[in-house]
């Protein structure tokens, strides 16, 4: 309920054109799983129910972003807790930079780099953009109004840390990192009814997908080839190369079919975090298989529990997002709306 008020509220304050939002959420693409009550998958056995109708990132968070976030949260570029790692300015399959010299604009990412998912982020870092995004994207967020850092409370209580035992998500967060149901469920699940069963592949598929390459999935470089965004395909076994890279990340949403919800990737390209179905203490998980390992670590049966303060270039992120509001629902916060005004003008007159 507090969720719903919350957006009500957002909504309001468009609606009456009297006071300009403080904040520039970027545009994000979401889908929306439901068949809300699915049955859990039999082998491996206890993954994917999900009670609830939710929304999940139709791509993997890119560069381009992470980049607008850093700008937000960090416009002097001094990387308060840690929110970036300079292996995305030197490592060749990374992608942004910390050399600009104006403050808002201090992060950058690079050529051909901003439609790439974004890589060396821990599980903290994704924590603190669903904080970022929970509280409405506040631009050049240092504080909000009770003087706490934005990225730092809201989905999640963070504080400063960067390490150590990651805190279970709030309650009446609407942005999260996604648990590990829900993102199985996205990337598994066939959809359809409550008893659709699952497939082995996030590719709508039980067969392993081939491997995309250089000239089979669309880069984003200058004069690259077409997108793939249909078929069994995936980026995994150090089989896309570009940018005088031998495996490398390519842009998000070209590597094969999407999933039965239409999300895209959750098979290769970049490794995922999730919250570990039944774990809340030390580690965190991570789905879905990268640009470097082999098929078995893209199918369902595989797992990987990690310490969440882990950075390299085979781990990123989608997030997860509470359903959008129905048009009932916004069409009754209008008419609230407008009663208020109504009933104010009567005041006043």
């Amino acid at each position: 309920m507090a969720a719903a008020l919350t957006r009500f509220g957002i909504a309001l304050t468009l609606f009456a054109g009297a006071v300009a939002p403080a904040y520039a959420a970027p545009i994000i693409d979401w889908v929306t799983v439901g068949d809300a009550g699915n049955a859990a998958d039999t082998s491996p056995a206890g993954f994917g129910a999900v009670a609830e109708d939710y929304r999940i990132m139709k791509y993997e968070w890119t560069n381009s972003l992470y980049v607008e976030f850093l700008n937000a949260v960090d416009p002097q570029g001094t990387n308060p807790n840690s929110v970036y790692n300079a292996s995305m300015a030197s490592d060749a399959r990374a992608g942004i930079t910390n050399s600009g010299t104006v403050n808002g604009s201090r992060y950058a990412f690079k050529t051909n780099m901003g439609d790439k998912p974004v890589n060396y982020v821990s599980w903290w870092d994704a924590a603190r953009v669903s904080n970022w995004l929970h509280n409405g994207g506040l631009t050049y967020g240092t504080t909000n109004s009770s003087g706490t850092a934005p990225q730092n409370v809201g989905a999640y209580t963070l504080g400063t840390g960067t390490s150590g035992t990651a805190p279970a998500v709030n309650s009446g967060a609407t942005v999260y990192i996604p648990t590990e149901d829900q993102w199985y469920k996205a990337a598994y699940y066939k959809g359809g009814s409550t008893n659709a069963g699952y497939w082995d592949y996030a590719t709508q598929s039980d067969t392993a997908p081939t491997a995309v390459n250089a000239t089979t999935v669309g880069t984003g470089t200058s004069g690259g080839v077409s997108p793939v965004t249909t078929g069994n395909f995936a980026n995994y076994n150090s089989a896309a190369s570009w940018n005088s890279q031998t495996g490398n990340v390519t842009t998000v949403g070209t590597n094969g079919g999407a999933s039965a919800y239409a999300a895209f990737d959750m098979s290769g390209n970049i490794n995922e975090w999730n919250d570990l179905t039944g774990v809340v203490g030390s580690s965190r998980g991570v789905r879905g298989g990268n640009w470097l390992d082999f098929e078995f670590s893209l199918s369902s049966s595989f797992r990987i529990p990690i310490d969440p303060s882990s950075e390299n270039n085979i781990i990123g992120f989608r997030l997860a997002a509470v359903p959008e509001p129905s048009t009932w629902a916004s069409l009754a916060a209008g008419c609230v709306f407008g009663c208020w005004q109504m009933f104010r003008r009567r005041r006043l007159s």
